[in-house]
């Protein structure tokens, strides 16, 4: 039996429950564990304000690490860029779509003074960036909460990944995909990533049979800019990696949270580490660095 961790809500359940479907077609039983983390505990404060990398798998960890779980079922995009020591990612499955969407309103339809929700300092930004006159609230909860805020008429839109719409069977509240010219998504948005300890144990070595090597190249390529950058998942930074054969093409972004500045960059290569090393370090030599600071320092 073969124990999985989970976070409690809807859409984490629907991705763990995903997972112990792929890992039954192999011929594995499975029991799904729910542990909360401090992300799920503190629910009446911006995560940027929350401070701390890994506050949605922490806990998670803490449990694989002590033997109480086998493996973890994360959004890749909670995951801070460096794992726990014992730790490693056995399995990133075919990503879903990576871009943002926005519900309610599509933008065309926001005017100034237009209110939209969102928890994201990285979206909050990009959206100030338009210099359209938008008003950015603080929106947290679960996905079907968020929703329900909208409804209720709290926010003209809100802005949420539209994988977690079109796996919790949402896909037709999105009003307007958001280009990634536009909204530069998080690093590993719409993928999964499936954790197990690094001592090579059975969990391991059957997690290992759900990885997607096109996936992989690209979140790497992403999460390597995200360590280079030094950031968390909290922090104004988007990146989005495009794989064509043995070519990855990486663009990011690093934007002060109010959208005045907005630090972008591109580079293609073959060495997923390399790119996005590389690019993490040109946009700190172009200004990230001194908004990071400016970040941690709030």
């Amino acid at each position: 039996m073969i124990v999985i961790g989970s976070r409690g809500s809807q859409l984490a359940l629907w991705q763990a429950r995903h997972i112990a479907t792929r890992l039954a077609e192999l011929g594995a039983e499975t029991r799904l564990e729910i542990i909360k983390t401090t992300g799920d505990k503190i629910l009446d404060v911006p995560l940027a304000k929350v401070g701390g990398k890994g506050l949605f798998t922490k806990e998670i960890e803490e449990a694989l690490l002590a033997g109480a779980i086998d493996l973890a079922v994360h959004s890749l995009k909670d995951l801070p860029a460096e794992i726990p020591e014992g730790l490693t990612l056995a399995a990133i499955p075919e990503r879903e779509d990576p871009r943002d969407a926005l519900v309610g309103r599509p933008l065309s339809d926001l005017g100034a003074g237009a209110k939209i929700g969102t928890s994201s300092l990285r979206r909050s930004a990009q959206l100030h960036a338009l210099g359209r006159g938008f008003v950015t609230e603080n929106l947290r909860g679960n996905v079907d909460t968020r929703l329900r805020k909208l409804d209720e008429g709290h926010y003209d839109a809100i802005v949420l990944a539209a994988a977690g719409l079109r796996r919790l069977g949402w896909a037709d509240r999105i009003q307007e995909m958001l280009p990634v010219e536009t909204m530069c998504p998080a690093v590993g948005q719409g993928a999964l990533a499936i954790e197990t300890r690094s001592d090579g144990d059975a969990a391991w070595q059957l997690v290992c049979k759900l990885d997607h090597s096109e996936t992989r190249a690209a979140v790497t390529a992403e999460r390597a800019l995200l360590a280079t950058l030094g950031g968390g998942c909290q922090v104004p930074v988007g990146g989005h990696a495009v794989v064509n054969g043995s070519s990855i093409h990486l663009r990011a972004i690093v934007a002060s949270p109010d959208g005045s500045r907005m630090i972008r960059g591109e580079l293609t290569g073959s060495d997923a580490l390399k790119i996005g090393n590389t690019l993490g370090q040109q946009l700190l030599e172009k200004g990230a660095r001194e908004i990071l600071k400016e970040v941690y320092a709030a």
